[in-house]
C-alpha cells in the first residue's frame, strides 16, 4: 500500500461520521495484539490547548533522551501530521505502512462484527501501529472529542491531563460545563494522576468527584505547581516554574499567548508525574524551547503581518483576540473568518469587536463548513459598521485580505483549524 492508497483507504470511511463507543476500536486493537498497552501513556483532554500540551510533553520527553510518540487531531493539511515519534512527523512512507499494518485487522473486525470502524477509529489504530513500528518509549495521546467515548480512551494512562473545560460540542458532550467535564474526566483511570489547568468551579467539582471515585491524585495549576515571573519575550513568553517535584528556571515558550505558558506548565507537570520525581532542568528548558505548534497564533508573513490561528470556539477566539491586543503591534486587523455550522459563531466573533477593521468571511473545503453568505449577517450584527465581504475559497480570501491590508497592515485568520490549514498552504507550501 503506497501513500495515496493509504489515504484513499481512510477516506472511504469518512462518511461513517462520529459514532461514539469503544466496542469497535477496543476489539480492533485487541485483534492487533493490543499495541497500545506496551508503553506508558499520557492522555490529554480539554476544550482548548490539548495539542499544545501533547506536543510540549513529548518535546520534554524527547529532550530527556526518550522516544516519545504523539497522536494529535485533526491534521491541518496531511493526515500523517497526526503521528510523530522522536520529534519527527511520520513520513508518507511510515504513515502508509501503519495503515497497511492495520488494514488486515480491520478486515477481521468487519468479518466478525459486520461493523466498519470510523475514520477516527482507523487513524487511532494506525497511530498505535506506528508507535509499535517506531518502538516508542512513551505515548502522548490527545483526545479527539470529549473523552469517555472517544476512541483514544482504549489506552490505560498513568497520567491524564485536563487542560480546561468550556462549552463546545454541546450536542455530543452536554449543555453545561459540569456535564462536559464529566465526559472529559472519564479518561482518568483507577489509581492514576490527574493534572489540571485552570478550571471553572463546575469543572473543579467534577474533577474532585472523579479523583475520589478513582482513588486518584489531582495536581492543579496554581496549587500544586505554579508559574512564577511570567514575562513577555520576543516570539513568546519566558517564565520560571515551581513544579510538583522540582523548580525550573528561565524557561522559554516560543508561542504567542500567555495561555500557552499554562499549557507548557501542565505539560511539564504531567511529565513529572509520569516519573514521580523532578526532571532534569536542561531537558525541560530544551524541550519547551524546541516546541512548535502550527496554526496557534502563528506568524506566516511579516509584510503584511499575517497571523494564522486555529481558534474554533468562543474561548479560543477570546484567547486569540487577547493575544493580538497584548503582544502584537497596535493596528486595525483584517479578519478572515470561517467556521463550522454547529459552532456558536456570534460568540466567536464578539471578541474581535474594536480589533478588526474589516472582515472577509470564507469557508474551508469541508462538509461541516458554514456557508459564508449565512455568516455575513451575523458579522453585520455582532460587528456593526465594519466592511464585510465573502469569498468562497480560503486561499482567495487570504489573497484579498493581504491586498486590503497592504504591506504595513495586518491579517488574522481564525474560526477553524481547517480554515487555518488551508491558509497555511499559501505560506508554507
Amino acid at each position: 500500500m503506497d501513500y495515496d492508497q493509504a489515504v484513499a483507504y481512510l477516506d472511504r470511511h469518512i462518511g461513517l461520521g462520529w459514532r461514539p463507543g469503544l466496542e469497535r476500536i477496543g476489539r480492533l486493537v485487541e485483534l492487533m495484539g493490543s499495541p497500545h498497552l506496551q508503553y506508558p501513556v499520557l492522555h490529554v483532554a480539554g476544550t482548548n490547548g490539548k495539542t499544545t500540551v501533547t506536543l510540549a510533553a513529548a518535546s520534554i520527553l524527547n529532550a530527556m533522551g526518550l522516544n516519545a510518540g504523539t497522536y494529535t487531531s485533526p491534521h491541518l493539511r496531511r493526515v500523517e501530521e497526526r503521528f510523530s515519534a522522536a520529534g519527527e512527523t511520520a513520513s508518507p512512507k511510515q504513515f502508509a505502512q501503519a495503515v497497511e499494518d492495520t488494514a488486515p485487522f480491520v478486515d477481521l473486525l468487519e468479518a466478525e462484527t459486520g461493523e466498519r470502524p470510523t475514520y477516527f477509529e482507523l487513524t487511532t489504530a494506525a497511530a498505535f501501529a506506528f508507535f509499535a513500528a517506531e518502538a516508542v518509549d512513551v505515548g502522548v495521546v490527545e483526545v479527539g472529542m470529549g473523552g469517555r467515548l472517544d476512541a483514544t480512551n482504549v489506552v490505560e494512562s498513568r497520567v491524564a491531563v485536563l487542560t480546561g473545560v468550556s462549552l463546545d460540542h454541546t450536542e455530543y458532550l452536554g449543555s453545561t460545563i459540569g456535564e462536559i467535564a464529566v465526559e472529559k474526566l472519564a479518561i482518568l483511570g483507577k489509581g492514576g494522576t490527574l493534572v489540571t489547568g485552570e478550571l471553572a468551579p463546575e469543572a473543579v467539582r467534577a474533577a474532585d468527584r472523579k479523583t475520589a471515585q478513582e482513588e486518584a491524585v489531582r495536581r492543579t495549576l496554581g496549587r500544586d505547581f505554579r508559574i512564577v515571573d511570567l514575562r513577555m519575550s520576543v516570539g513568546g513568553w519566558s517564565m520560571d516554574l515551581d513544579g510538583i517535584y522540582g523548580d525550573y528556571e528561565d524557561l522559554y515558550v516560543p508561542l504567542h499567548g500567555r495561555h500557552q505558558a499554562s499549557n507548557a506548565a501542565a505539560a511539564a507537570a504531567a511529565v513529572e508525574e509520569l516519573f514521580g520525581r523532578a526532571l532534569p532542568q536542561e531537558a525541560v528548558r530544551e524541550g519547551l524551547a524546541a516546541l512548535r505548534v502550527p496554526a496557534r497564533t502563528e506568524a506566516a508573513s511579516r509584510s503584511p503581518l499575517v497571523i494564522i490561528d486555529g481558534s474554533h470556539n468562543p474561548e479560543g477566539c477570546e484567547a486569540l483576540a487577547r493575544t493580538l491586543r497584548e503582544e502584537l503591534p497596535p493596528t486595525g486587523w483584517t479578519l478572515v473568518f470561517g467556521a463550522f455550522r454547529d459552532k456558536d459563531i456570534p460568540s466567536m466573533l464578539g471578541p474581535f469587536a474594536g480589533l478588526a477593521d474589516n472582515v472577509i468571511v470564507t469557508a474551508a473545503d469541508h462538509e461541516r463548513a458554514a456557508d459564508p453568505a449565512e455568516i455575513m449577517p451575523v458579522v453585520e450584527r455582532v460587528l456593526p459598521g465594519l466592511p464585510v465581504a465573502f469569498v468562497d475559497r480560503v486561499p482567495d480570501a487570504v489573497d484579498l485580505a493581504v491586498e486590503w491590508a497592504g504591506e504595513d497592515g495586518a491579517v488574522a485568520v481564525a474560526g477553524s483549524l481547517y480554515v487555518a490549514g488551508e491558509a497555511r498552504s499559501i505560506f508554507f507550501p
